[in-house]
């Protein structure tokens, strides 16, 4: 039987050393236990990418596409935002439509 890992491998199928590694985790584990903590961060994390843009040179618009899946963190970034809504919305019954885009 075939198991699948979410372990990053190289093309050779060794292991590759991840130096995000423990700040992945410790994003992954970082819990939510204040509203004050949650509030902050749904502040300080964007709900959309700020870096997509469109804009119009000599009538003809161009578009620049969201830049933040380069960011190697972003998924743990992401999830953290949605865990501090959670939070805020289930545990504290705080109305989280201010943080909606």
């Amino acid at each position: 039987m075939t198991t699948f890992s979410s372990d990053h491998q190289s093309p050779r199928g060794r292991p590759k050393f991840d130096l995000l590694a423990p700040l992945r985790q410790w994003l992954d584990h970082l819990e939510i236990r204040n509203a004050k903590l949650a509030h902050f961060l749904c502040r300080l994390i964007p709900c959309t990418c700020p870096f997509e843009r469109h804009f119009t040179i000599l009538g003809h618009t161009f578009h620049i596409p969201p830049l933040c899946k380069l960011n190697p963190l972003y998924n743990e970034v992401v999830y953290l935002r949605l865990r501090a809504l959670s939070y805020l919305s289930d545990a504290c019954g705080v109305d989280v439509t201010q943080y909606i885009c």
